[in-house]
């Protein structure tokens, strides 16, 4: 799938992304190699492929030990802050 010039500045504005003149021809063609990467996945049959709840079905993940590895900084970090109030940053009302 090859895009447009107007398709990509479409794109860019949908995200916000202030592309240049010169930039619009290699942005076009990038995304128009992930489009014809993602129709090749399309592709695939996957009939045959049992849908998974989760990626590690019968497994377990390992995880790290739960230990604490910062020490308690939050005086030093609120020191600065206008308002503090039992540890508790202080903030306007912004809904009444």
């Amino acid at each position: 799938m090859s895009l447009t010039r107007s398709q990509v500045e479409s794109i860019a504005h949908l995200a916000r992304l202030d592309i240049s003149e010169a930039e619009l021809p290699v942005y076009a063609d990038s995304l128009s190699k992930i489009l014809s990467f993602v129709e090749q996945l399309s592709a695939a049959d996957t009939s045959s492929v049992e849908p998974m709840a989760h990626p590690l079905d019968g497994e377990s993940q390992r995880l790290r030990a739960d230990e604490v590895s910062e020490t308690d900084r939050h005086e030093k970090y609120q020191a600065n802050a206008p308002s503090v109030t039992d540890a508790l940053y202080l903030v306007p009302r912004v809904i009444e």
